[in-house]
């Protein structure tokens, strides 16, 4: 019997002046305002009670620079897996709105919200994100076996792939108003896994002090 928890921890606030949907773009990190969320997530992991042995991190530079004070915290080494990085975007690197999204050449990849027409579908992503979940939890359940423990990990991704594997989780559509996402900036959303089955879904808003006051593209 091992019991291990895997936290999908998503990204600090990104300094974005444009507004675009940045998606993939290299070259966006942190906001200072990001960075001050990073650190919180370095000092909730390691407060006392927890267990944290293994690190991963999208390829993003929001997400290793998110990863960053969480390392240096526990004294551990993040491993980078292209498995959660952020959602595929067609609109990616441009300023998204009414206006864009109603333009000729836009409204045919907004015809169907269900699978959605205008990006990675949301089947792919659940499929990705829990396959590095399952690499992670097999290697936490080895450390659990040659050390004892309930061994917890952290996977830091990007909100829709994790809000997608939380719904899918507990049984519901996959296709959802993006304004209704639990997934703030630095949210912790935790797997409690028994012997390989998952027992329990679990969010915390973190930074919920530091939030900003609107919504945040790209992230």
């Amino acid at each position: 019997m091992s019991r291990v928890t895997i936290h999908l921890t998503r990204h600090g606030e990104v300094h974005n002046p444009e507004g675009i949907l940045y998606g993939r773009i290299p070259g966006y990190g942190l906001s200072e305002r990001g960075r001050a969320m990073a650190e919180r997530l370095g000092g909730f992991y390691a407060e006392a009670g927890r267990d944290v042995r293994l690190l991963v991190s999208s390829p993003l530079q929001r997400a290793q620079e998110t990863i960053a004070p969480i390392a240096s915290a526990l004294a551990l080494e993040p491993r980078i897996d292209e498995r959660v990085i952020e959602a595929g975007n067609a609109f990616e690197g441009m300023l998204v709105d009414r206006s864009s999204l109603s333009r000729p050449e836009n409204l045919a990849k907004v015809y169907n919200p269900f699978r959605p027409s205008w990006g990675e579908a949301y089947t792919d992503q659940v499929k990705r994100m829990r396959a590095a979940m399952a690499s992670l939890r097999v290697r936490l359940e080895a450390r659990a076996r040659a050390d004892g423990g309930e061994p917890e990990g952290v996977i830091v991704s990007h909100q829709l792939p994790i809000w997608v594997t939380r719904r899918a989780a507990e049984s519901r559509p996959l296709w959802h108003d993006p304004r209704d996402r639990e997934c703030a900036l630095a949210s912790v959303t935790s797997f409690t896994f028994e012997s390989g089955t998952l027992e329990a879904v679990e969010y915390q808003d973190v930074c919920a002090d530091l939030q900003p006051n609107r919504a945040v593209p790209g992230a």
